[in-house]
């Protein structure tokens, strides 16, 4: 018996009650990455960074990673990551990935860049690999060499969309998401973007997705708003951290890194985003309204063109422009409760012009994401199924901005009043949303 170590049993318990402690502090890691749970088992147990930020640095290169997706609609590969890449610097890569808390072999890549980058040094650019057999591939990395794969400086991108088939289609969870790319330079045009919202969700949007690289203090009230009760989606887009990011579409003209605070790639990252729980998805701006002219929503109007065209996946909208310079003369929709709200009253614009049809006209639109592999503005670039111009008297887009045909006289514009049908609906929402945001008082309101 050991009666001559009296304070064996205090060191013991020191000893028990240390290890703990140490058991529970783990290192502290950046703020915009978690730890992978570490399974018990093997020793080659994942390193633990993954980031939860939007946009990824990819160590040893130039190029910027954004998400990772389960996509085996292509043969021959299982992963689509979606980043943005230098043009003049594309190398070899190599896929790395966490097999359910085991590390994997590498596999190669397949590394394709958007046919549109506008002339821009950085492009969209898919990255397409294979997950090795026996793999249940949990996350996934980027090496620039084959063998270095106990580097635990790798940050890893979790896999999503990783029970997307057939059969799910019919449980998903939305009918209608819309994708808004890019709010930028302090953006704050509010009672319109109330006004779209709300005429979206009257519609049957389900969901707004929208990437928000910054906006003006009374949207950011807004769309707290919206946040809170699920309706919107915001997706931090801190591109100009990373880049110097054009507020134009053409390089020669604008200059910068990536077109248009890489809108490109978000639109992409939104249809992937929506693959498994969206049945349409929608790519349009914030100040544009598809708008059905013989369907009282957009699902009505989706189940007719489906029945017409039933292969296929992308049906195009054209975009009408109703010039903000001129206003309905009755004044019936000058609202005196949105005198302080800052931005254009939709309601009070009804002039449309006719596009000119001798120069380019864009269509924006709406798409079965399932169906879609590569998306530009205008313009899906790679799709499983067929195209369709909507015809205008079925649908078109309403877009109330500056004039496009500036020259263009009253008798010269088209009297369209459809955003009228809605608006003993509109108006009472739009009031609400702002009112729950502090931008309406009830002594303003009519």
């Amino acid at each position: 018996m050991d009666k001559a170590n009296p304070f064996r049993g205090k060191v013991l318990f020191l000893f028990i009650a240390t290890s703990i402690l140490i058991f529970f502090i783990t290192g502290r890691t950046p703020r915009t990455y978690r730890s992978i749970p570490r399974p018990r088992g093997p020793l080659n147990t994942c390193p633990s960074r993954v980031s939860e930020q939007t946009i990824t640095p990819l160590n040893n290169t130039k190029h910027l990673l954004v998400s990772a997706y389960m996509d085996q609609r292509v043969n021959g590969f299982d992963i689509r990551i979606i980043g943005i890449f230098r043009r003049d610097s594309i190398q070899p890569l190599y896929c790395f990935f966490c097999c359910a808390g085991q590390l994997s072999t590498t596999t190669p890549t397949t590394i394709l860049q958007h046919t549109d980058n506008f002339g821009f040094p950085f492009v969209t650019t898919d990255v397409m690999c294979q997950i090795p057999q026996n793999c249940n591939a949990t996350h996934v990395t980027l090496l620039t060499q084959p063998d270095k794969v106990r580097e635990f400086n790798q940050i890893w991108l979790p896999i999503r969309n990783q029970k997307t088939n057939e059969k799910q289609e019919k449980n998903l969870q939305f009918n209608f998401t819309v994708c808004i790319s890019n709010l930028f330079g302090d953006y704050n045009n509010v009672l319109q973007f109330a006004q779209t919202l709300e005429m979206y969700r009257l519609l049957g949007v389900n969901r707004v997705v929208i990437y928000n690289t910054s906006c003006g203090p009374e949207l950011d009230r807004l769309l707290q708003t919206y946040s809170q009760e699920g309706f919107v989606e915001m997706v931090p887009w801190p591109i100009d951290r990373n880049l110097n990011p054009s507020r134009g579409w053409l390089f020669s003209e604008s200059g910068g890194d990536v077109h248009y605070f890489g809108q490109l790639t978000t639109l992409n990252e939104c249809i992937y985003r929506s693959m498994d729980r969206s049945r349409y998805v929608m790519l349009n701006d914030i100040d544009e309204i598809i708008m059905p002219y013989q369907h009282n929503d957009l699902m009505s109007l989706m189940n007719s063109l489906q029945q017409q065209q039933p292969n296929t996946g992308v049906f195009k909208i054209e975009n009408h422009i109703f010039p903000k310079i001129h206003f309905e003369p009755s004044g019936r929709f000058h609202l005196p409760q949105w005198n302080g709200v800052p931005g254009i009253n939709i309601l009070e614009h009804v002039y449309r012009e006719d596009p000119n049809r001798n120069i380019y006209h864009p269509y924006k639109m709406i798409v079965q994401p399932r169906m879609v592999e590569q998306t530009s503005v205008h313009e899906v670039l790679k799709a499983f199924g067929q195209q369709y111009k909507v015809p205008l008297d079925v649908c078109r887009i309403i877009h109330v901005r500056v004039a496009l045909q500036g020259g263009l006289t009253l008798e010269q514009l088209n009297v369209d009043k459809r955003l009228w049908d809605f608006s003993n609906q509109l108006i009472p929402n739009v009031d609400r949303e702002l009112k729950r945001a502090g931008l309406l008082s009830s002594e303003g309101q009519s």
